[in-house]
């Protein structure tokens, strides 16, 4: 990036990289949860949950019947906790109409499809100066770039990549880098390349200097937040479709996800698109304590998720409100095992 302003800006040309496949990942294939295996796992959630759940599944199988929008945003954890191939089968079964995430989530899917690993061991990294330096990030900062000229959006640059030979060789060319070429050996573990294939929007929504792309020399915020400004307003066009009905799903996301989502719906009731009767559901860790919301002592009143996703949110439009509290790991392979018990 250039710079012509009156302070020092660091040179990251001088940045030392590796190869992503040479690092120490601590999620591997085999730690991934199968969707064929989730019939025979056990489950510890309480009986509440597990009612709120079978619910929420009902909610949205009934909303797709009335060609209403579901709509998904996680965190990166999700793809770090091994569900990426439920949340994917899910979408080739059309349940989904739209996924999104942060930067770190479309990081983690890029290096599942990738190599079949994720989640760099960052203390032993850090202490070297080598966390986040994987040379492969610049197909990212390339695949932005290449994408901003075309106009396109975050996630959309990305599964294009995974995808599609021809935008790849102009990623190629601008790294300099044709002699090896990037092989995305398990791009079926990609969402983004899943949504990419079926045209279902996978929004992409960043900051500037919050993930590891950002340390790299091919890094161009303008081709960044370029392409993650029309994923806002790709994902601010499905928001917009909930006049009706539909649902709308938090996992993991315990500021962006709701943030994101209460920008949105105010431009789409500022121009005449009121969302109306939405279920949300937000999954996380977290004690749900309402009487925390409104009190600036209370660590609850910090956090989105809870305040906007569960109460808020459905309150101002005339809908419905669940928390589903307890490990992803173990609460999300059970929506999908609903889902898929209501679809069969």
């Amino acid at each position: 990036m250039k710079y012509n302003g009156k302070f020092g800006i660091f040179n990251p040309d001088k940045i030392k990289t590796y190869p992503v496949a040479g690092r120490n990942n601590k999620v591997k294939f085999k730690d991934l949860i199968f969707p064929e295996k989730v019939f025979d796992m056990q489950f510890n959630i309480s009986a509440e949950m597990d009612s709120r759940i079978s619910n929420l599944a009902k909610d949205m199988i009934l909303a797709r019947e009335k060609g209403f929008p579901v709509m998904f945003f996680t965190g990166g954890h999700l793809v770090k906790n091994g569900l990426s191939l439920l949340l994917g089968d899910l979408i080739k079964k059309d349940i989904f109409t739209l996924v999104s995430g942060n930067g770190s989530t479309s990081i983690h899917d890029f290096e599942l499809g990738l190599i079949g690993e994720t989640s760099e061991y960052v203390p032993q990294a850090l202490e070297k100066g080598e966390f986040g330096m994987a040379y492969e990030f610049n197909y990212i900062n390339a695949a932005l770039i290449i994408g901003d000229k075309y106009d396109l959006g975050y996630g959309e640059a990305i599964g294009k990549m995974i995808n599609d030979r021809s935008f790849r060789n102009e990623i190629e060319e601008l790294l300099q880098n044709k002699k090896n070429s990037i092989k995305f050996l398990f791009s079926d573990l990609s969402i983004q390349s899943i949504c990419y294939e079926y045209n279902i929007p996978f929004t992409v929504h960043v900051g500037i200097g919050t993930d590891v792309i950002d340390q790299h020399p091919y890094f161009d915020g303008r081709a960044k937040g370029g392409c993650s400004g029309r994923d806002f307003l790709i994902y601010t066009n499905e928001i917009a479709k909930l006049e009706k009905g539909g649902v709308v799903l938090n996992v993991g996301s315990a500021v962006t996800g709701p943030e994101v989502f209460l920008k949105a719906a105010s431009m789409a009731g500022n121009t005449g698109h009121v969302p109306n009767k939405i279920i949300t559901a937000n999954f996380d860790l977290r004690t749900y304590n309402p009487e925390d919301f409104t009190k600036e002592d209370r660590v609850g009143y910090y956090y989105r998720d809870q305040k906007s996703i569960v109460t808020r949110v459905p309150d101002a439009y005339n809908g419905k409100g669940y928390y589903i509290g307890g490990n992803q790991i173990q609460t999300i392979p059970v929506l999908y095992k609903k889902l898929l018990e209501l679809i069969k």
